[in-house]
């Protein structure tokens, strides 16, 4: 979910107004999903690397997130939506951690459709972390054995990775589950996202054919 800070500066607006009106694309694209048949998404919400952005877009951010679990997530989860956290949330206040874990619980029986936001998360960190968590175990690795040890091992994998604003690259997301996802760069700032371009998105992905390495 990318562009952000462009559509707030195109705009003459503080980068929080693009974070802000980032907020209403996830659950404008959630609902978009739900309605075109869509069962899984994975949203990339916080990099490990956004760490590194200036203290008072982190701040931002940070109370942005709690409004975003009251406002937004909380409505989704109304209409049947299961949201989960994957990534690290030690660094998140005390707040945004209990906020997140009573999301979790309150729609853990929802089973219209399946949220995944991956929050502190840094595809590299995850397969660093599970690593360590299986030589602890001293268990002998496969992949299947190894998966286990990631941060949602129940997540499915991504038939399908979008990456908005244009950049072509995909930034430490899901390196472990993308290794044959089929990948679409769009144009539109994540703002700005929504069924048109989800649409379009998955009518391109519906055209490919997928070989997971045959012929």
């Amino acid at each position: 979910m990318d562009g952000n800070g462009r559509w707030a500066r195109r705009r003459g607006l503080p980068v929080a107004a693009g974070h802000r009106a980032g907020t209403k694309a996830l659950r404008r694209t959630v609902e978009a999903a739900i309605d075109l048949g869509v069962e899984s998404l994975a949203v990339y919400a916080f990099s490990t690397e956004n760490w590194l952005r200036p203290p008072e877009e982190i701040d931002a951010l940070m109370e942005l997130f709690p409004e975003t679990i009251d406002r937004e997530l909380r409505d989704l989860a109304s209409q049947g939506v299961r949201t989960r956290f994957i990534g690290r949330r030690d660094r998140a206040s005390a707040e945004l951690q209990r906020k997140m874990i009573e999301l979790e619980e309150e729609t853990a029986e929802k089973t219209r459709f399946q949220l995944w936001i991956a929050f502190d998360y840094g595809g590299r960190g995850e397969i660093v972390e599970a690593a360590r968590r299986a030589a602890a175990a001293g268990v002998e690795l496969d992949e299947p054995t190894f998966r286990s040890f990631l941060y949602a091992p129940e997540m499915p994998d991504p038939d399908l990775v979008i990456r908005t604003s244009g950049e072509l690259r995909i930034s430490n997301f899901l390196l472990w589950q993308s290794a044959y996802a089929e990948l679409a760069f769009v144009d539109t700032l994540w703002p700005d996202f929504g069924e048109e371009q989800l649409r379009s998105a998955l009518d391109d992905y519906a055209s490919r054919r997928r070989r997971f390495g045959g012929r």
